[in-house]
């Protein structure tokens, strides 16, 4: 006689993982759902209250955190991995890594690893994702995706995504197969409707179109990231981002040559020992606006200058630590 199991069968899949935040009755947030399978681990400490309540007394009553790992510390060509984000209204979550997410090799350049992670906002919702950047390490194919919805073009989200040169140590210098990553950002109307807001992708390939070597196309830059801020929460760090960025000196502005330099103020004194710090670290930055998005690129020679410069441009800003506390840049510092 065969045995049946008395408990009904799992549903669950390799790699994938849910974090459900909701807000109970009469104004709690929970993290309701933290489920994840081998070789995702997802790992949620207490959560804190925010720094400060605001004068309009509508911050969130708890800021949560979740911390994205791998078990072994890495993923391993094969690996695909599947997050399902979904935030309640009036919630704030966190997510963060335990250090860079590192790719292993391949043995063969078509086998992929993957990551996909999909993040539902609701009305007032509000994500800070700042993780360790993704290290890939020579022989290396990988591919992966961020996916954001916004209920109504509602909800807040600052996201950093970047990727750096392999492991400087062992000599490696962009030696991979092939690295992909896309972000998107959805929103959907009344009726249903999906519509895309906002695409970028980042693709990096041993060759490309050329002969030239990936290594070299990089022009000595050993990290490259995007940063990408939507939604009134996080509208003062926008407008920052691109005020820093229209003080940066160009081609025909002021002070160029021999000429005396005229006092600076406090203000111009700050800008002024920032661009020589990352001219010294060989770090460049853009900003623009892209249909309600500030979205940032920025590159350096190497990975801790652009750590430095993003912890730094966060913290004199302030709004982020001041609505989410200091472990939102954790993984800066």
């Amino acid at each position: 006689m065969a045995f049946v199991s008395p408990f009904g069968s799992s549903t669950s899949k390799a790699g994938h993982g849910s974090i459900v935040l909701e807000v109970l009755p009469p104004d709690k947030p929970v993290l309701r759902n933290v489920s994840y399978q081998y070789p995702l681990k997802l790992v949620a400490p207490d959560p804190l209250p925010p720094p400060s309540h605001g004068a309009d007394g509508h911050a969130p009553r708890l800021i949560h955190t979740v911390f994205l790992l791998t078990y072994g510390g890495g993923i391993v060509a094969g690996d695909t991995i599947d997050l399902d984000v979904r935030l309640d209204s009036r919630t704030r979550l966190i997510l963060l890594t335990q250090g860079s997410t590192k790719i292993f090799k391949t043995p063969d350049p078509l086998l992929l690893s993957r990551q996909h992670m999909t993040v539902h906002l609701r009305n007032d919702a509000a994500l800070v994702y700042l993780p360790d950047p993704v290290q890939p390490f020579a022989h290396t194919a990988f591919a992966q995706s961020q996916i954001y919805h916004l209920e109504k073009e509602k909800g807040s989200l600052c996201a950093c995504d970047w990727v750096t040169s392999g492991r400087s140590a062992r000599g490696e210098n962009w030696d991979i197969h092939e690295y992909k990553s896309r972000n998107e950002v959805w929103t959907t109307d009344d009726a249903g409707r999906r519509r895309l807001l906002l695409r970028d992708n980042l693709i990096l390939d041993k060759h490309g179109r050329t002969d030239m070597a990936l290594s070299s196309r990089m022009d000595g830059c050993a990290v490259f990231g995007t940063l990408i801020i939507r939604g009134p929460i996080f509208a003062s760090l926008a407008k920052f981002f691109t005020d820093e960025f229209e003080a940066l000196p160009r081609i025909g502005g002021r002070n160029w040559g021999d000429a005396v330099q005229p006092d600076l103020t406090p203000k111009e004194q700050r800008q002024h020992d920032r661009q020589q710090r990352e001219k010294a670290e060989g770090l460049i930055w853009s900003a623009a606006n892209v249909r309600g998005f500030l979205l940032v690129k920025f590159a350096s020679r190497e990975v801790e200058g652009s750590r430095n410069w993003l912890r730094d441009m966060i913290k004199e800003e302030g709004s982020v630590l001041h609505a989410f506390g200091e472990r939102a840049i954790l993984c800066l510092k």
